[in-house]
């Protein structure tokens, strides 16, 4: 059986131990992760600042802890993550300027990034030169410095990632437990 020769040695009763903790660690991690969603109101409560743009309140790396305020509004100086559609990494600038559509009431919002010499127009698609409240995924409610850098590493050199996630398979299967 195949089971038997990935845990040689080990009774069935002993590989499904283990497959059931392989399992729980993984479920565990979607739910807090769903959780901190849920709490925080932001669909990425926690993110990696990629570049250095926002230097020198935060470097590439620090990781960013979100929230989205339901009653709280922004204003100029809120350091926000934002998504642009059809993008897939979020932005981590500075609000600039909020515009308030007297027709709509919606707010529109310029942003940059603090090492940036010009606003973020440039980023924005084609003919969009604002925001929008929907686009935003979070404000920043705090920060641990250079934290995130090994989910750089691990984007930056995907054979490092690999490697990683092998060896710890073979010590998950080469596991003995005490009796």
């Amino acid at each position: 059986m195949l089971l038997n020769s990935l845990f040689p040695g080990k009774t069935n009763r002993e590989i499904a131990h283990q497959l059931l903790n392989i399992f729980m660690i993984v479920t565990s991690a979607f739910m807090s992760w769903k959780a901190l969603s849920l709490i925080t109101n932001s669909e990425s409560p926690i993110v990696v600042v990629l570049s250095e743009s926002m230097e020198p309140a935060f470097h590439r790396g620090d990781l960013l802890f979100l929230t989205l305020p339901k009653k709280e509004p922004f204003v100029v100086g809120d350091i926000v993550v934002y998504k642009i559609k059809g993008q897939d990494i979020p932005i981590v600038h500075r609000i600039l300027k909020i515009h308030k559509d007297n027709e709509s009431g919606e707010d529109y919002i310029l942003t940059k990034g603090d090492n940036n010499n010009i606003d973020d127009r440039a980023l924005y698609n084609k003919d969009q030169l604002w925001i929008k409240k929907s686009d935003i995924i979070g404000k920043v409610k705090g920060f641990l410095p250079y934290i995130g850098y090994i989910t750089i590493v691990m984007s930056d050199y995907p054979k490092l990632k690999y490697a990683l996630l092998g060896v710890l398979t073979i010590m998950m299967f080469f596991e003995k437990e005490e009796k």
